[in-house]
């Protein structure tokens, strides 16, 4: 079977490269006399005056979605097909090579629009690794003891403690904090994946609602004119989503464990303590290293330092990587290994991430070109159109596709950098609060809906996978979120957009 996988990736390039060039040819020369563009994290490239030149979405073929499906179902079959040959990172590195670099090519075809598009998704995907990649060094540093076992109890309360610590230290960071601690309690359950699958739910995605510190996409309404504390006002729709997920789970796990110690002998070694710990933290020194991250975020956005403006690019990136750094370079390899550290999951993340940021480009740039045909208009519709997208496309800017669509309804001018701000004053601002607040709540919660709606959520199933859990597949957690998240975002629905 190993064998048939590149002849089958060679030939969808095949497939790839054969349309490009049809799409190329029939479109024309490219016009490089555009002048010269602003771009926002969406990609979208747009003449810095009016009537000047095409957009990216309006030159580019529907059929340049291609590379993006098929890199999906990748993501989605190769793991089933033959798991032997996904797991080496070499194997998925030519899958997004194959498929990403002829997008890039096609990309650069179409002159300035293309390459001004690519060359901002590079900067978003460095920045995008180094605050995933500095959250889960410095997390991997900290070393929580304990002599805990995986009982329903244990497992909620985790749970709820990540949900209160995503929106203060990221999605990220605190998924990074307690999932090993976790795995740890829970090494002697038969049946763990349910549990990993509602850490992704409510640590790695729901959890981030209250701050921009908590999600990529809340931080980019703060860049873009959010007030920081706007989101705290969040909380009711942030308390019904991850107070339901946690009821659901505690039901569920308590049924599952039940269901492993029928006899005295199944309950005798889930309720005995692994270790003779006293509760403790290793490490805690990398809590500075976490602050430190926080607050380079927050005067980024606030432009404290650099005359009330947003820093510029590869600044606060240096300084993340500055203070990762040093929190390595203090921390003892004896924690790391009682955490069983490794650079694997950031390695994979960024792997596959690389391949979905440049093939996303296509669909992206097409969105923000015909977004406004969609026929969008009340928080509702919003909230489901800006959520379903951000469970497959990265949710920081089809956030930001939605949040300019509906400025664009409202007469705002998107041109300004802090156009939200501005969007929030509107004569109707409560109207506009509520499609805020709607698109906010689907690109956070609705990341939860795949393993790559969300960049915590493939790593955490590969720490999960690197400590012997058996994690469903691309399509088996899509059945979860399908039966569990999706009712309750129904219900969302009903009661705070409609």
């Amino acid at each position: 079977m190993s064998r048939s996988l590149p002849p089958l990736t060679l030939s969808l390039v095949s497939i790839v490269l054969f349309w490009s060039v049809v799409d190329a040819a029939h479109a024309g020369p490219p016009n490089l006399q555009t002048p010269e563009l602003k771009h926002d994290i969406d990609g979208d490239s747009r003449p810095t005056t009016p009537n000047h030149g095409p957009k990216l979405g309006e030159l580019i073929s529907p059929l340049s979605l291609t590379p993006f499906v098929a890199l999906l179902l990748c993501i989605a079959i190769f793991p089933l097909a033959n798991p032997d040959w996904w797991e080496h990172n070499r194997n998925k590195t030519l899958i997004a090579s194959i498929l990403g670099l002829p997008t890039a090519a096609y990309l650069l075809t179409y002159g300035p629009p293309g390459m001004h598009s690519l060359e901002h998704v590079a900067k978003e995907y460095v920045s995008f690794i180094v605050l995933l990649g500095s959250l889960f060094i410095i997390s991997g540093g900290v070393y929580v003891r304990g002599a805990f076992h995986g009982s329903p109890v244990i497992n909620t309360t985790f749970l709820a403690l990540g949900a209160c610590l995503a929106s203060f230290i990221g999605t990220t960071g605190a998924s990074m904090l307690l999932l090993r601690p976790l795995l740890r309690a829970n090494q002697r359950r038969r049946s763990m994946g349910h549990v990993v699958v509602f850490f992704i739910f409510i640590v790695s995605n729901c959890g981030g609602l209250l701050t921009p510190l908590g999600d990529p996409p809340l931080y980019i309404g703060f860049l873009k004119g959010v007030p920081f504390e706007w989101t705290l006002q969040l909380w009711k729709q942030w308390a019904f989503v991850n107070g339901s997920l946690l009821i659901t789970f505690f039901a569920w796990d308590t049924l599952a464990s039940h269901r492993e110690s029928r006899t005295a002998a199944e309950k005798e070694p889930l309720e005995t303590l692994l270790s003779p710990e006293t509760f403790g933290i290793n490490g805690q020194h990398n809590f500075w290293g976490l602050a430190g991250i926080i607050a380079v975020i927050y005067c980024s956005g606030q432009g404290i330092g650099n005359g009330g403006q947003v820093y510029s690019w590869g600044v606060q990136d240096g300084l993340m990587v500055a203070i990762t750094a040093i929190c390595y370079w203090w921390t003892s390899a004896a924690i790391r290994a009682n955490n069983r550290f490794s650079f694997g999951p950031i390695i994979e993340v960024a792997i596959l991430f690389s391949g979905i940021f440049v093939t996303m480009i296509p669909a992206l740039a097409l969105l923000s070109v015909h977004g406004r045909g969609l026929g969008i208009e009340t928080p509702a519709q919003f909230f489901w159109v800006s959520g379903m997208l951000s469970s497959f496309l990265d949710n920081a800017p089809t956030y930001l596709t939605f949040a300019v669509t509906a400025c664009g309804i409202h007469g705002v001018n998107t041109e300004e950098g802090r156009y939200l701000a501005e969007f929030l004053k509107l004569p109707v601002a409560v109207e506009a609060a509520r499609i805020l607040a709607a698109i906010s709540c689907g690109s956070v919660f609705m990341g939860a809906n795949t393993y790559i709606g969300n960049g915590p959520n493939l790593m955490v199933k590969a720490i999960a996978e690197e400590n012997n859990v058996r994690m469903p597949g691309f399509f088996g957690y899509m059945a979860y979120s399908g039966g569990v998240l999706i009712p309750i975002l129904i219900a969302t629905t009903f009661l705070f957009f409609v």
